[in-house]
């Protein structure tokens, strides 16, 4: 369903009791549609948390860390420093101590430096990070696995998945340490539920050959791990993956949903959880409102409209700026200033990461505000 044509209303996510002392924009998370996400996506996995691998990039806030682990999800990914540290302190605050982590970013340096210092913060743990070249093996910590990283055709990090060799010789270079391939195919977006999961099996057809090789040379595949949002049922589906190896999907997105996904995967049976609680603060022109959530408050780089505006199909988002979001008015009388609205995002991760802390709904009421502990980045290794 498009979010801006919810049935629900604002009132029925956030009380006005509540809003008439918030000061907008402010990010709005309402768990109980977290938990409704977790629970389908579950259900989508076979009723198996063990076969997912959600990217903490999207989350970023303990308490949902907390919610997917009481699901029974384990197995994490994550692209910063930060995200690592925050994701295993609070999984660890909450008496949840065997987590997998794959850090499914090129990291060097001082990044593989802090992952040595969490692992010996977290012994239970087990940590992991994908390697696209021999050199950087030297630099990994003792403590942590390999995941050889492969190219579907993205084009964004990987070994491209035709160079066979340089996979075998990645793969053989470390040793006891390798455990399996990253294979993320996020350039897979467009086209209709069936056309799309084709798209994915030809590539997923590509990579079965390279592990049958690896296998060959000796090599235990551990783990395969493909699939964010836009294919994860098609990896879920894909019959050589489920007949051979252990295999996990990793789609972050899915936990709070936003209007990318909704547009580009409509088959998925999610809700938004995450908004931007705004007002409208002025009426510039014939048929035009502006609401005070500018690309400083809700993510951008994805494109116009960068939101739909919640339960009102009639406003359509228009560019913003810094501080400004203007809504062009299809029909229908324009809403007055201080207006109150909620937007869905159209990319939700750099949103989250956008806010300082974000206020956190249940059944119609505020329980409570929490800090956006794993936003931004760390800059020194501890």
């Amino acid at each position: 369903m498009n979010p801006a044509e919810a049935v629900i209303t604002i009132d029925d996510i956030i009380p006005p009791s509540a809003r008439s002392d918030l000061l907008t924009p402010a990010v709005v998370i309402a768990r109980d549609r977290v938990r409704s996400n977790i629970a389908w996506i579950i259900d989508t996995l076979g009723g198996d948390p063990d076969r997912w691998r959600p990217h903490a990039k999207t989350t970023k806030i303990p308490s949902l860390y907390a919610m997917l682990a009481e699901a029974g999800v384990r197995a994490f990914k994550c692209a910063t420093t930060r995200e690592a540290r925050c994701l295993l302190g609070a999984l660890s605050e909450a008496g949840v101590d065997d987590v997998d982590l794959l850090a499914a970013y090129p990291w060097r340096g001082p990044a593989l430096r802090s992952l040595e210092t969490l692992a010996g913060t977290h012994p239970n743990a087990r940590l992991s990070v994908i390697v696209e070249d021999v050199a950087v093996l030297d630099e990994v910590p003792a403590e942590v696995d390999v995941f050889v990283d492969v190219n579907p055709g993205m084009n964004r990090t990987g070994i491209p998945v035709a160079d066979v060799d340089l996979i075998r010789g990645v793969a053989a270079a470390a040793g006891s340490r390798f455990r399996g391939v990253h294979y993320y195919d996020g350039h897979i977006t467009a086209g209709a539920p069936a056309a799309r999961a084709q798209r994915a099996f030809e590539a997923y057809d590509r990579l079965c050959p390279v592990l049958e090789t690896l296998e060959r040379d000796g090599r235990v595949i551990d783990e395969v791990i493909t699939s964010g949002t836009p294919t994860f049922r098609a990896g879920v589906d894909y019959p050589r993956f489920r007949s051979r190896w252990r295999h996990r999907v990793s789609p972050g997105t899915v936990v709070l949903h936003d209007q990318r996904s909704a547009e580009e995967v409509p088959e998925l049976a999610l809700e938004p959880a995450a908004f931007v609680f705004t007002r409208v603060i002025s009426h510039p022109a014939p048929g035009i409102v502006t609401t005070d959530a500018g690309s400083k408050s809700i993510a951008a780089e994805a494109g116009d409209p960068c939101a739909a505006v919640f339960g009102h199909p009639h406003l359509e988002a228009l560019a913003p700026s810094e501080e400004h979001l203007p809504l062009r008015v299809h029909r229908g009388p324009p809403p007055p200033r201080d207006a109150e609205l909620l937007l869905v995002p159209r990319h939700v991760c750099p949103t989250i990461n956008l806010a300082e802390s974000v206020v956190l709904v249940e059944g119609g009421r505020v329980v409570g505000v929490e800090p956006v502990a794993a936003r931004a980045r760390d800059l020194r290794c501890s």
